[in-house]
C-alpha cells in the first residue's frame, strides 16, 4: 500500500497514461509518473509498480522492431493490456504538453501475437509449477484475451482442469 506521500497509481492508471500517447517506453512512463507526482507534490511510485502492471497484463510489452510499432526508436514499448480499464490519473491530461514524446500507433495484430506467445509461456509455467494462484489469475486473463479476439480455449481448458 503506497504512503500518503507517494503517487498512488494502479494498472488501470498506468494503462491510461500509456494510452494517452499510444505507447511509451518504460523510461517515458517512469518520467510521466515523476511529472504526475511532482504536480501532486508527492514522491513517484515505487519502481515495481510498472513490473506489477505488466505481470497482471494491465500493460504489455511489444518490440519496436519488425513493424510492430509505427514510430521511431528501437526500445521496447508498453501498451495498454487486455486486463486494464485505462483511466487517467489526476493531471495526466497535461502530460502530452509537458513531455516531448511522439504519439505512436501500434500494430494491434502484432501486439496480440506477442501477448498470446507470452500467455502460452505463462500457462506452461503455471501448470508445470502447479501454482494455483497463478492458474486462477491466468484463467481470468484468458477471458480478457477473448475480448482481444484471441482464441485460447485450449489453454483455458487446461487451466480449468488444473483447478480441480
Amino acid at each position: 500500500m503506497p504512503s500518503e506521500d507517494t503517487l498512488d497509481v494502479d494498472g488501470d492508471a498506468l494503462a491510461g497514461v500509456v494510452d494517452l500517447f499510444g505507447a511509451l517506453t518504460r523510461s517515458e512512463l517512469e518520467r510521466a509518473l515523476e511529472e504526475l507526482a511532482y504536480k501532486e507534490g508527492v514522491d513517484p511510485p515505487a519502481p515495481g509498480v510498472v513490473d506489477r502492471a505488466i505481470e497482471r497484463y494491465a500493460i504489455v510489452t511489444c518490440g519496436a522492431e519488425g513493424g510492430t510499432v509505427r514510430g521511431e526508436g528501437d526500445d521496447e514499448l508498453l501498451v495498454p493490456g487486455p486486463s486494464a480499464f485505462p483511466s487517467l490519473p489526476p493531471g495526466a491530461e497535461d502530460l502530452p504538453h509537458i513531455m516531448d514524446v511522439p504519439s505512436r500507433s501500434v500494430d494491434r495484430g502484432a501486439v496480440g501475437r506477442a501477448v498470446e506467445e507470452r500467455f502460452r509461456a505463462d500457462v506452461a509455467r503455471a501448470l508445470a509449477s502447479e501454482d494455483g494462484a497463478l492458474v486462477e489469475r491466468l484463467l481470468d486473463v484468458s477471458y480478457d484475451l477473448d475480448a482481444w479476439g484471441l482464441d485460447l480455449t485450449d489453454l483455458r481448458e487446461r487451466l480449468d482442469d488444473a483447478r480441480e
